[in-house]
Protein backbone atom coordinates (compact mmCIF):
# COMPACT_ATOMS: atom_id res chain seq x y z
CA UNK A 1 0.00 0.00 0.00
CA UNK A 2 2.82 2.70 1.04
CA UNK A 3 4.73 1.64 -2.06
CA UNK A 4 1.40 2.11 -4.33
CA UNK A 5 0.55 5.45 -2.68
CA UNK A 6 4.45 6.68 -3.42
CA UNK A 7 4.04 6.23 -7.09
CA UNK A 8 0.94 8.15 -7.36
CA UNK A 9 2.27 10.49 -4.99
CA UNK A 10 5.46 10.78 -7.31
CA UNK A 11 2.70 11.01 -10.78
CA UNK A 12 1.24 13.91 -9.25
CA UNK A 13 4.94 15.49 -8.67
CA UNK A 14 5.95 15.43 -11.76
CA UNK A 15 2.71 16.73 -13.58
CA UNK A 16 2.95 19.68 -10.96
CA UNK A 17 6.21 20.58 -11.15
CA UNK A 18 6.63 20.33 -14.86
CA UNK A 19 3.19 22.31 -15.56
CA UNK A 20 5.15 25.13 -12.93
CA UNK A 21 8.32 24.96 -14.54
CA UNK A 22 6.56 25.09 -18.40
CA UNK A 23 5.14 28.24 -17.53
CA UNK A 24 7.91 29.96 -15.18
CA UNK A 25 10.19 29.34 -17.72
CA UNK A 26 8.53 29.98 -21.07
CA UNK A 27 10.40 32.90 -21.99
CA UNK A 28 13.81 30.94 -21.07
CA UNK A 29 12.19 28.69 -23.79
CA UNK A 30 12.13 31.03 -26.58
CA UNK A 31 15.42 32.97 -25.93
CA UNK A 32 17.13 29.24 -26.17
CA UNK A 33 15.01 28.41 -29.71
CA UNK A 34 16.50 31.70 -30.72
CA UNK A 35 19.68 31.18 -29.68
CA UNK A 36 19.85 27.98 -31.21
CA UNK A 37 18.81 29.26 -34.65
CA UNK A 38 20.96 32.08 -34.88
CA UNK A 39 23.82 29.68 -34.13
CA UNK A 40 24.00 27.07 -36.45
CA UNK A 41 21.43 25.17 -39.28
CA UNK A 42 19.08 23.30 -38.51
CA UNK A 43 16.07 22.48 -35.95
CA UNK A 44 15.32 24.10 -32.29
CA UNK A 45 14.53 20.67 -30.91
CA UNK A 46 16.61 17.32 -30.90
CA UNK A 47 14.55 14.06 -30.85
CA UNK A 48 16.36 10.48 -30.19
CA UNK A 49 14.87 7.34 -29.30
CA UNK A 50 14.97 6.30 -25.85
CA UNK A 51 14.01 3.15 -23.78
CA UNK A 52 12.15 3.83 -20.10
CA UNK A 53 9.90 1.25 -18.27
CA UNK A 54 9.88 -2.27 -19.49
CA UNK A 55 12.32 -1.59 -22.72
CA UNK A 56 9.42 0.70 -24.14
CA UNK A 57 11.16 2.96 -26.88
CA UNK A 58 9.61 6.58 -26.79
CA UNK A 59 11.20 9.69 -28.64
CA UNK A 60 13.21 11.94 -25.70
CA UNK A 61 13.53 15.58 -26.51
CA UNK A 62 16.29 18.35 -26.07
CA UNK A 63 17.37 21.37 -26.81
CA UNK A 64 19.59 20.89 -30.08
CA UNK A 65 23.35 21.40 -28.66
CA UNK A 66 25.53 19.74 -31.73
CA UNK A 67 25.22 19.99 -35.72
CA UNK A 68 22.96 18.38 -37.39
CA UNK A 69 23.63 14.48 -37.49
CA UNK A 70 26.48 14.31 -35.23
CA UNK A 71 25.35 10.69 -33.94
CA UNK A 72 26.78 9.34 -36.94
CA UNK A 73 30.21 11.08 -36.84
CA UNK A 74 33.60 11.41 -34.58
CA UNK A 75 32.24 10.05 -31.05
CA UNK A 76 29.05 9.16 -31.73
CA UNK A 77 26.58 8.77 -28.65
CA UNK A 78 29.63 10.02 -26.46
CA UNK A 79 30.61 13.32 -25.61
CA UNK A 80 34.11 14.38 -24.64
CA UNK A 81 35.70 17.64 -23.55
CA UNK A 82 35.93 19.70 -26.32
CA UNK A 83 33.82 17.89 -29.06
CA UNK A 84 33.95 19.66 -32.24
CA UNK A 85 30.32 18.98 -32.84
CA UNK A 86 29.05 20.86 -29.88
CA UNK A 87 28.16 24.50 -31.06
CA UNK A 88 28.85 27.34 -29.23
CA UNK A 89 25.85 28.18 -27.75
CA UNK A 90 25.17 23.76 -27.18
CA UNK A 91 28.31 24.33 -25.18
CA UNK A 92 26.16 26.91 -22.78
CA UNK A 93 23.60 24.48 -22.61
CA UNK A 94 25.14 21.67 -21.76
CA UNK A 95 27.15 23.43 -19.06
CA UNK A 96 23.79 24.43 -17.38
CA UNK A 97 22.04 21.12 -18.42
CA UNK A 98 19.23 23.68 -20.23
CA UNK A 99 19.29 21.31 -23.39
CA UNK A 100 17.16 19.24 -20.92
CA UNK A 101 14.26 21.34 -20.36
CA UNK A 102 12.33 19.61 -23.26
CA UNK A 103 11.95 16.32 -21.55
CA UNK A 104 9.42 18.00 -19.31
CA UNK A 105 7.10 17.13 -22.00
CA UNK A 106 8.05 13.55 -21.96
CA UNK A 107 7.31 13.92 -17.95
CA UNK A 108 4.10 15.16 -18.85
CA UNK A 109 3.51 12.25 -21.77
CA UNK A 110 4.19 9.77 -19.27
CA UNK A 111 7.68 8.82 -21.03
CA UNK A 112 9.77 9.40 -17.97
CA UNK A 113 9.09 10.53 -14.65
CA UNK A 114 11.67 13.45 -13.10
CA UNK A 115 13.64 10.93 -10.93
CA UNK A 116 14.68 7.43 -12.21
CA UNK A 117 17.01 5.84 -14.13
CA UNK A 118 18.38 7.88 -16.65
CA UNK A 119 16.63 6.41 -20.49
CA UNK A 120 19.62 4.58 -22.62
CA UNK A 121 19.46 5.48 -26.41
CA UNK A 122 17.97 2.73 -28.14
CA UNK A 123 20.81 0.53 -29.22
CA UNK A 124 23.53 1.83 -26.81
CA UNK A 125 23.07 -1.75 -24.11
CA UNK A 126 22.47 -4.04 -27.09
CA UNK A 127 19.62 -6.33 -28.15
CA UNK A 128 17.27 -4.91 -24.99
CA UNK A 129 15.70 -9.02 -24.73
CA UNK A 130 19.31 -10.63 -23.54
CA UNK A 131 20.12 -8.50 -21.48
CA UNK A 132 21.48 -9.77 -17.74
CA UNK A 133 19.55 -9.55 -14.75
CA UNK A 134 21.09 -6.69 -13.13
CA UNK A 135 20.93 -4.65 -16.24
CA UNK A 136 17.25 -5.58 -16.85
CA UNK A 137 16.20 -4.72 -13.29
CA UNK A 138 16.65 -0.91 -14.00
CA UNK A 139 13.81 -0.94 -16.64
CA UNK A 140 11.38 -1.96 -13.97
CA UNK A 141 10.38 1.83 -13.48
CA UNK A 142 10.17 4.54 -15.58
CA UNK A 143 13.42 6.35 -17.05
CA UNK A 144 14.17 10.21 -15.26
CA UNK A 145 15.26 13.31 -16.35
CA UNK A 146 17.45 12.79 -13.68
CA UNK A 147 18.35 10.17 -10.67
CA UNK A 148 20.58 8.90 -7.93
CA UNK A 149 23.92 8.12 -10.34
CA UNK A 150 23.60 11.59 -11.87
CA UNK A 151 24.40 13.02 -8.33
CA UNK A 152 26.81 10.64 -7.99
CA UNK A 153 29.21 11.65 -10.71
CA UNK A 154 27.25 11.47 -13.60
CA UNK A 155 29.25 11.09 -16.85
CA UNK A 156 32.61 9.82 -14.00
CA UNK A 157 31.21 6.95 -13.39
CA UNK A 158 31.00 3.50 -15.85
CA UNK A 159 28.24 2.25 -17.42
CA UNK A 160 28.06 -0.22 -15.15
CA UNK A 161 28.51 2.06 -11.52
CA UNK A 162 25.39 3.89 -13.19
CA UNK A 163 23.21 1.00 -13.46
CA UNK A 164 24.42 0.00 -9.70
CA UNK A 165 23.25 2.83 -8.77
CA UNK A 166 19.60 2.70 -10.61
CA UNK A 167 19.03 -0.36 -8.66
CA UNK A 168 20.11 0.95 -5.84
CA UNK A 169 17.47 3.68 -6.17
CA UNK A 170 14.74 1.06 -6.91
CA UNK A 171 15.06 -0.54 -4.03
CA UNK A 172 15.21 2.38 -2.03
CA UNK A 173 12.23 4.12 -3.61
CA UNK A 174 10.24 1.37 -2.47
CA UNK A 175 11.21 2.16 1.22
CA UNK A 176 12.09 6.04 1.08
CA UNK A 177 9.30 7.06 -1.29
CA UNK A 178 9.02 10.67 -2.58
CA UNK A 179 10.85 11.81 -0.01
CA UNK A 180 13.98 10.25 -1.93
CA UNK A 181 13.75 11.55 -5.36
CA UNK A 182 12.90 15.11 -3.47
CA UNK A 183 16.68 14.73 -2.54
CA UNK A 184 17.94 13.75 -5.82
CA UNK A 185 16.44 16.98 -6.93
CA UNK A 186 18.18 19.01 -5.08
CA UNK A 187 21.12 16.91 -5.56
CA UNK A 188 20.72 17.64 -8.99
CA UNK A 189 20.16 21.55 -8.69
CA UNK A 190 23.72 21.69 -6.84
CA UNK A 191 25.32 19.16 -9.36
CA UNK A 192 24.00 21.83 -12.14
CA UNK A 193 25.14 24.53 -10.34
CA UNK A 194 29.03 23.48 -9.54
CA UNK A 195 29.36 22.16 -13.59
CA UNK A 196 30.63 18.72 -12.61
CA UNK A 197 31.15 15.15 -14.11
CA UNK A 198 29.76 17.33 -17.91
CA UNK A 199 31.97 15.55 -19.79
CA UNK A 200 32.49 11.60 -20.52
CA UNK A 201 36.16 10.01 -19.62
CA UNK A 202 38.01 8.09 -22.15
CA UNK A 203 39.38 4.91 -21.08
CA UNK A 204 42.68 6.35 -22.96
CA UNK A 205 43.68 9.70 -23.47
CA UNK A 206 46.03 8.51 -25.93
CA UNK A 207 42.66 7.52 -28.10
CA UNK A 208 41.02 9.58 -30.33
CA UNK A 209 37.19 10.52 -29.57
CA UNK A 210 36.21 8.14 -32.71
CA UNK A 211 38.52 5.07 -31.41
CA UNK A 212 37.24 5.18 -27.72
CA UNK A 213 33.96 5.69 -28.20
CA UNK A 214 33.61 2.16 -30.14
CA UNK A 215 35.81 0.86 -27.19
CA UNK A 216 33.47 2.27 -24.83
CA UNK A 217 30.34 1.38 -26.51
CA UNK A 218 31.46 -2.33 -26.92
CA UNK A 219 32.51 -2.54 -23.93
CA UNK A 220 28.93 -1.42 -22.52
CA UNK A 221 27.40 -3.65 -24.38
CA UNK A 222 29.44 -6.92 -23.28
CA UNK A 223 29.49 -6.08 -19.51
CA UNK A 224 25.69 -5.85 -20.13
CA UNK A 225 25.69 -9.28 -21.82
CA UNK A 226 27.88 -10.98 -18.89
CA UNK A 227 25.97 -14.00 -17.42
CA UNK A 228 24.15 -13.60 -14.20
CA UNK A 229 25.69 -14.33 -11.18
CA UNK A 230 23.80 -16.90 -10.00
CA UNK A 231 24.58 -19.00 -13.60
CA UNK A 232 28.24 -18.61 -12.98
CA UNK A 233 28.12 -20.45 -9.69
CA UNK A 234 25.72 -23.16 -10.76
Amino acid sequence: MWYLFNRFLKRFFDILICLIAIILLSLVWLIIAIAIKCDSKGPVLFAQERRTKGGRIFKMYKFRSMVVNAESMGAGLFNYENDPRVTKVGRFLRNTSLDELPQLWNVLKGDISLVGPRPCVSYELGDFETLNKKYKKRFEVRGGITGLAQIKGRNENSWDEKVTYDNIYIDDFKKKGVFLDIKILFGTVAKVFKKQDIYEEKADDAMNDADAAKFAEEEIIRIAHLPDEEDTNS
